[in-house]
């Protein structure tokens, strides 16, 4: 908001200063942003671009989804001082890897910084700062640190020591990594398949959905979903760090998340008013079971003749205590003969935002909030959906009756994990699951090369029905997991690796 006001009387007040002094005003430096190739979030980018322009860098800001060569090209013909790389899934981090590898082979020193919601001190030590050794590379956290990480790589004296400090720093992360993964122990896949989630399936009937098959829910009404919004990451997104609705309350940050949330609920009427932000859905149900260890069948009909496709999954390898699991999302789907189901959905309330942002034109504050409650409205959605699907479409929970904060805390039956966390962290399973339901058609919704979907306030996942069903993380998997996995999904190990990189035992 300041940074709004800021701009505004800059941009007013360059020309009478240029006039004057007849001279281009001098920035502190001059940064090339991008959100690389196949990723398209930027709200986190965008934050940090206004930050450093309030601070008299110069920024130039490439957009989402930007090729290596496209951001390179930049640098060089605009003669940046820092190149800065942003990304949110998980394939990202490949892709910052190849950016990285390209800037040492091409002779860059610039310094690379490196931030987004995947991104890790670790992740940028271990694998990004290996290959771009010709200049500093900075994992950059939040907005708030920017400034000062560009104040210390661009400063005469300053630089010198602040980029040995970081090379020290990021070599005992490194060290430390590397010990952490000679520690760490995990189980044959075999022995994780023979810890798995144990179910009395034959003293179990599944519940049937009420109705079978996929629904579109076009052009959901925005005021539908208000009521299902989770503010706290909301408030997340702009660093205000707290748990709604106690954070308006807070002896620090109280004032300014009131001011904030005030801004957030007169912008949502405006968009309602307006009708420039339209959400659109569709969802699933169909028989499935188990087929194998970690693979479920889904079926075109309750003859279970016929597969439309089938899934995979992985499970975790990690030692666990006495009595814990080692779990898979397939456990909770009983194998043949029980006759069992599974949902799907893909949600998005972002489509028409383009309109919505050329509403307030150079006005980053406005922008940036339209964009962060696009995304508080599409996980509104994807909550109210599943509850619908829980009361009525399954059924199972017919009789549910939970407010929004229990909603909030999933104090209900089932889960709807989606491909690319932590219980299914390998994205390409999203491809399987637009295909199961039509979704590019239905919605609109696209995937990128990389998995990511537009508009990229959107959800997509699986629902599972299973009274003991819950969330948990995958972890890292060993080899012998990653040559079963890619078996099952007919690949080489060449693209197996890529794209189980994040869950790889290092």
């Amino acid at each position: 908001k300041s940074a709004r006001v800021m701009k505004q009387a800059v941009a007013h007040l360059v020309p009478f200063i240029e006039a004057r002094k007849g001279a281009e005003r001098q920035a502190k430096g001059r940064i090339v942003m991008a959100t690389v190739k196949g990723d398209v979030h930027d709200i986190g980018k965008n934050i940090v671009g206004v930050v450093l322009q309030c601070n008299n860098y110069e920024v130039i800001d490439l957009g989402v989804m930007v090729p290596a060569e496209r951001i390179l090209a930049t640098a060089r013909e605009r003669k940046a001082d820092m190149i800065g790389l942003s990304g949110l899934i998980t394939p990202s981090l490949d892709e910052m890897v190849n950016v990285a590898s390209e800037m040492q082979r091409q002779g860059f020193e610039v310094p690379l910084l490196i931030g987004g919601a995947t991104t890790s001190k670790a992740h940028t030590a271990v694998r990004i700062e290996p290959a771009y050794h010709a200049g500093p590379t900075v994992y950059v956290p939040d907005a708030s640190r920017c400034v000062n990480v560009a104040a210390q790589l661009l400063s005469a004296d300053q630089a010198p020591a602040y980029r040995s400090a970081i090379r020290a720093e990021y070599a005992n992360v490194r060290d430390r990594s590397a010990a952490r993964s000679a520690k760490r122990e995990l189980l044959a896949l075999g022995e994780a398949r023979a810890n798995a989630f144990a179910w009395d399936w034959a003293r179990y009937q599944p519940p049937r959905p009420a109705v079978l098959g996929v629904q579109v829910l076009d052009d959901v009404p925005l005021e539908t979903l208000v009521p299902y919004i989770d503010w706290t990451p909301f408030f997340m997104t702009w660093e205000l760090a707290g748990k709604y609705p106690d954070i308006l309350d807070d002896a620090v940050v109280g004032a300014s998340a009131r001011s904030l949330f005030d801004d957030a609920r007169a912008m949502l009427a405006e968009l309602i008013g307006k009708r420039q932000l339209r959400a659109r859905g569709v969802f699933g149900l169909w028989p499935c079971n188990r087929v194998g260890d970690e693979d479920l069948a889904v079926y075109t009909d309750e003859s279970r003749s016929h597969e439309l496709v089938r899934l995979h999954h992985l499970r975790q390898q990690a030692v666990k205590p006495e009595g814990q699991p080692n779990l898979s999302l397939a456990d909770f789907v009983a194998p043949p003969p029980v006759a069992d189901y599974l949902g799907a959905f893909a949600v998005t309330a972002g489509l028409g935002i383009e309109t919505a942002l050329a509403g307030h034109p150079n006005d980053d504050y406005a922008q940036i909030m339209i964009k962060a409650l696009a995304d508080r409205l599409a996980e509104a959605f994807a909550e109210y959906l599943h509850e619908r699907v829980r009361k009525h479409d399954w059924g199972y929970a017919a009789d549910e009756s939970l407010d929004n904060g229990a909603l909030i805390r999933e104090q209900y039956q089932g889960i709807r994990p989606a491909p690319g966390y932590p219980a299914c962290p390998e994205h390409s399973e999203k491809t399987t699951l637009f295909a199961l339901l039509g979704a590019a058609d239905a919605t609109g919704m696209q995937l990128t090369e990389s998995f990511a979907m537009l508009p990229a306030a959107a959800v997509a996942g699986w629902y599972f029905a299973h009274p003991s069903a819950r969330y948990f993380g995958v972890g890292k998997i060993g080899t012998d997991q990653l040559e079963d996995y890619a078996a099952r999904k007919g690949w080489d190990q060449l693209t197996a690796r890529r794209l189980l990189r994040p869950a790889l035992q290092d």
